[in-house]
């Protein structure tokens, strides 16, 4: 079900189900699957880059753990350490 979800996403299209996460950081959106566990997929859009999956994890409370917020934050900081131009001095 997910991979249909991300696939949606590769042709320009909004997922089923989804809500902004701007608690993690702009552009980053979590993806909603619901079956006899709730499924969850954090990702980030970056328009000239696509799109990259920080987190993906069954939720089992209605609320989102802290460490999969936490998670889900880290790999986005380091994604834009990596994406950051180096400079020299």
């Amino acid at each position: 079900m997910a991979g249909y979800q991300l696939w949606r996403l590769q042709q320009g299209l909004d997922p089923d189900d989804w809500k902004p996460m701007p608690s993690i950081g702009p552009c980053v959106r979590e993806i909603r699957i619901h079956t006899r566990q709730e499924q969850r997929v954090i990702y980030v859009t970056r328009s000239a880059e696509g799109l990259c999956v920080l987190h993906a994890f069954e939720k089992r409370t209605r609320r989102t753990a802290s460490r999969d917020v936490q998670k889900a934050r880290q790999r986005l900081g380091a994604l834009t350490r990596e994406r950051r131009p180096q400079v020299e001095s």
